[in-house]
């Protein structure tokens, strides 16, 4: 296999310091590098749509809840693990290019419901078209075998590090 930059690095360290243990800092070095190449990427099909990446997210998020493709702003931080004030931003934008309409929610008159207009509901369909279509693009240098390796790899330490406590009860 060849060499690449994240080699030098660890390589750097490997002289600087023989004590550290480091192949850990060779995988996440990679990670990180493999999005940061990545994100223009992925960013591309949401501009070609006039989205930016947050708005996308709101969109895809209200267009996978299925008819009547309604959630409250609680529902949609939660979901997008963004804050309230985030979330009123990008729907204060979505709104004014109506994409998405708000209404008073007749459960709880002090709270709204996001609901995807017929322009939002077009408009998010085709960039989920486009953008599943992009990472399959971008996936394509990984065999089916290695694709499923490293979403099983992935989701073991997403696991681990989203749910720490598992981890702990796990070791004893």
């Amino acid at each position: 296999m060849d060499s690449d930059e994240i080699d030098a690095i660890v390589g750097q360290w490997r002289q600087e310091r023989p004590d550290l243990d480091l192949p850990a800092m060779g995988l996440f070095g990679r990670m990180g590098r493999l999005m940061l190449l990545l994100e223009p990427q992925v960013e591309q099909v949401f501009t070609r749509h006039g989205l930016r990446r947050g708005e996308f997210d709101v969109l895809a998020a209200l267009r996978r809840s299925g008819p009547p493709y309604t959630l409250i702003p609680s529902e949609l931080a939660e979901t997008l693990m963004l804050s309230r004030a985030g979330m009123t931003n990008r729907l204060d934008r979505l709104e004014a290019a109506g994409l998405v309409e708000r209404a008073l929610d007749p459960a709880d008159r002090r709270s709204f419901r996001i609901t995807l207009t017929g322009q939002g509901l077009q408009l998010a369909d085709a960039a989920v078209t486009d953008h599943a279509a992009n990472l399959t693009r971008l996936a394509s240098c990984l065999g089916m075998e290695d694709a499923a390796q490293l979403d099983r790899i992935l989701r073991t330490m997403l696991a681990s590090v989203a749910r720490p406590d598992r981890r702990a009860r796990g070791s004893g």
